[in-house]
């Protein structure tokens, strides 16, 4: 630096400053320069690459660091540029600290822009609807951005050669009373992260958690809402959605349905033997059904009991109640056609006189 400022001042016979300011622009300048076409090929080749793929995010997170990349050029060419002034010379350890923690900040800022973008690309593939709360992705982001700012201001505690046992002790310290104190919201919070990231269930799902069953309506930071088939609104913490058993029916593709029928003992074997043949046509005959199989299987107190399985073809309860409906007036037609009794409880008494 010294040897350029010499150049200038005996090429131009300007005084030391002004010869100084010269180097200073020209150390500027070049280092603009060189790193305008290091960015420059590096930005051609990477959008070569990122149109060969095909997501988006490697588009994304190249365009959110660019800004990064030009700051820290000029951030760079301002640190040297810095150096050939004599007049700074007593404050270089200063200089030097004030740009180290520029830099320090800079790559902070960085990594939270890229992990916002991971959250936010992670957030639209899984949850394309725009049904789960995205509340809960805005708070990640804080707490991310607030662990990478942490750790900064811990490296440059570090690099000024500041004792960090004090400060670690303080911070392991106050993380143990916040959390004892807050045990029961953090376990809530963590749990709120569970349910997104495992996804059990999702907003608009049927559930059913122990004695209650409802739609979810939205998962909040600590606790779910669920509306409930009676109207009501029911909150229930995360933890204890987590903890316990959750029948998601939306994962339900066909319904398995059981029922039996009885008939008297006054039936004869002939018709015993046509109940099987009726109850399959009637459930073959219905699009939504879709049959299993029918069994004469119980000498019953007061029937003889016929066991029928078959499946519905959708996911929806009142699809299963018409499809119910239909054959149980089907089956009460037939039977009355045969002449076939339905049993009911009935007892018989002998007097002996």
């Amino acid at each position: 630096m010294v040897s350029l400022t010499e150049i200038i001042q005996q090429l131009l016979h300007t005084s030391q400053i002004d010869s100084e300011i010269i180097a200073s622009l020209v150390i500027f300048a070049v280092v603009a320069l060189v790193g305008w076409a290091v960015y420059g090929i590096f930005s051609k080749h990477l959008i070569r690459l990122t149109e060969k793929t095909e997501t988006k995010l490697d588009d994304v997170i190249l365009s959110s660091i660019k800004t990064v990349i030009v700051i820290s050029i000029m951030i760079l060419g301002i640190e040297y540029a810095l150096s050939p002034l004599s007049v700074l010379e007593p404050y270089n350890d200063v200089l030097t600290g004030v740009f180290m923690v520029l830099q320090i900040f800079l790559g902070a800022y960085a990594a939270t822009r890229v992990s916002s973008i991971l959250i936010d690309w992670y957030t639209e593939k899984k949850d394309a609807d725009g049904k789960n709360s995205h509340h809960l992705m805005f708070i990640l982001k804080k707490v991310i951005q607030l662990v990478v700012y942490i750790f900064a201001f811990l490296i440059i505690l570090y690099v000024f050669k500041v004792d960090l046992t004090g400060v670690v002790v303080g911070l392991g310290v106050g993380g143990i009373a916040i959390a004892f104190a807050l045990q029961s919201t953090l376990s809530d919070f963590f749990s709120a992260f569970s349910i997104y990231f495992d996804r059990p269930f999702e907003i608009d799902d049927f559930i059913v958690v122990g004695e209650y069953s409802g739609f979810v309506k939205s998962i909040g930071v600590k606790s779910t809402r669920i509306k409930l088939l009676q109207g009501e609104e029911l909150i229930i913490s995360n933890k204890e959605l987590t903890s316990t058993s959750v029948r998601n029916f939306r994962k339900l593709e066909k319904r398995r349905i059981s029922f039996t029928i009885g008939v008297t003992y006054d039936t004869s074997l002939e018709k015993l033997k046509k109940i099987p043949t009726i109850i399959t046509d009637i459930i073959k005959s219905i699009d939504t059904a879709q049959f299993d199989r029918v069994h004469f299987t119980e000498y019953g107190d007061y029937s003889l009991k016929f066991v029928t399985v078959y499946y519905v073809n959708s996911p929806v309860y009142t699809v299963y109640l018409d499809t119910q409906q239909k054959i149980n007036y089907a089956i009460k037609e037939a039977f009355e056609r045969e002449g076939i009794q339905i049993a009911f409880p009935t007892s018989t008494v002998y007097v002996k006189n």
